[in-house]
């Protein structure tokens, strides 16, 4: 334990000691969730809408007021008047174009028929245009339905988009920083020389896996207050289940991606190729955690890959926590797979490593 011990406050100093790398570990999280968190939104927002009528057609005219009004929309800069041109140009993203008789008079027959030509070249963004209007034009013309529906949103109901997406930031910036830390490490006593001196001192591989695991364990642990801080504070994002089943969750993650950069630091023989790795590793498991895109929606060749993805699992079991409240099952059943993941890296770390230079 005296060896272990020495060899883990060797680590710390070694990390700590630099005071870009103390920014980096705990003051660089807490910008990036900040940045990330305001910027990244799937909500459609300034929307340029032209209006292709008369302007003596009040119910056309008031419908375009309607969607200026709601926020959503802002009015378009034409220099064309045919509404297919605008959207070909880029001057509109959608046209209100009313009917050759107009607008009033289709609703004087009782048809209501108006055309609204929408730029799907975001496919998400045009979904949320057609679900603005259909919205608008139901609030100024409602329908008496045979059935009534009496809509909930639960855990969200402000339908605030910060409260989707910040969970899987937070994830993502705890797997980043413990991934590429840990991924250096032996790295970097390669590419500086010192790993001749590391196996000839009287240290097993055991105590030197454990030498590089436990402090980057802690150093990613250290870092969840901070960022769990910052989404609470800045982003109102609710902590509605207990902090321990938050901490459990975040302590078997952190093990996970520890793991994950230590693997790879000890394939990579110098700390570009670990950086490299860490990256090639991260650029696919962020786009198939189901951070941004539901995992429901991939395909089965592809969801395979994102059930054998920890961030995955974490991004699923901070929302459940924060947002729902936690459920005992959902917890247990995530926190075993991360724990096997945990074990399988770590073990793969251990095995991969060698007493000699190669």
């Amino acid at each position: 334990m005296k060896t272990l011990l020495g060899f883990i406050r060797k680590e710390f100093l070694q990390t700590l000691r630099d005071p870009r790398m103390r920014f980096l570990l705990f003051v660089a999280p807490c910008v990036q969730l900040t940045i990330f968190g305001t910027a990244l939104s799937t909500e459609a927002k300034n929307i340029r809408l032209s209006v292709f009528g008369a302007v003596s057609d009040q119910p056309l005219q008031e419908l375009h007021r309607k969607a200026l009004a709601s926020g959503w929309f802002i009015p378009a800069k034409v220099s064309v008047a045919d509404p297919f041109e605008q959207i070909q140009k880029g001057e509109a993203d959608a046209v209100l174009v009313a009917p050759e008789e107009g607008f009033d008079k289709s609703l004087g027959r009782k048809e209501g028929r108006v055309q609204l030509l929408i730029n799907a070249t975001n496919v998400t963004r045009a979904q949320s245009i057609e679900r603005y209007f259909q919205n608008i034009v139901r609030t100024l013309y409602p329908q008496k339905a045979p059935i009534e529906f009496d809509v909930r949103v639960l855990y969200n109901p402000a339908l605030r988009t910060s409260l989707f997406l910040v969970p899987g930031v937070m994830s993502l910036l705890v797997c980043l920083i413990t991934i590429l830390l840990t991924g250096m490490s032996i790295a970097k006593e390669k590419e500086l020389g010192t790993f001749e001196t590391l196996i000839a001192a009287p240290v097993t591989p055991e105590e030197v896996i454990l030498g590089k695991t436990i402090p980057f364990v802690l150093l990613g642990m250290s870092n969840i207050p901070l960022i769990v801080g910052v989404a609470m504070v800045l982003f109102g994002m609710p902590l509605r289940g207990s902090l321990w089943m938050l901490l459990i969750a975040s302590f078997v993650f952190v093990c996970c991606t520890v793991g994950i950069g230590l693997f790879i630091s000890t394939v990579a023989k110098n700390q570009q190729q670990s950086m490299m790795g860490g990256f090639l590793y991260l650029f696919p498991s962020v786009l198939l955690s189901g951070l941004v895109f539901p995992v429901e929606n991939m395909p089965w060749a592809l969801r395979i890959f994102s059930y054998l993805n920890p961030l995955t699992y974490f991004i699923e079991l901070l929302r459940n926590i924060m947002l729902k409240g936690g459920d005992l099952r959902l917890i247990a059943v995530n926190v075993l797979i991360l724990a096997a993941m945990a074990t399988l890296a770590i073990t793969a770390s251990w095995r991969r490593f060698k007493t000699t230079l190669t």
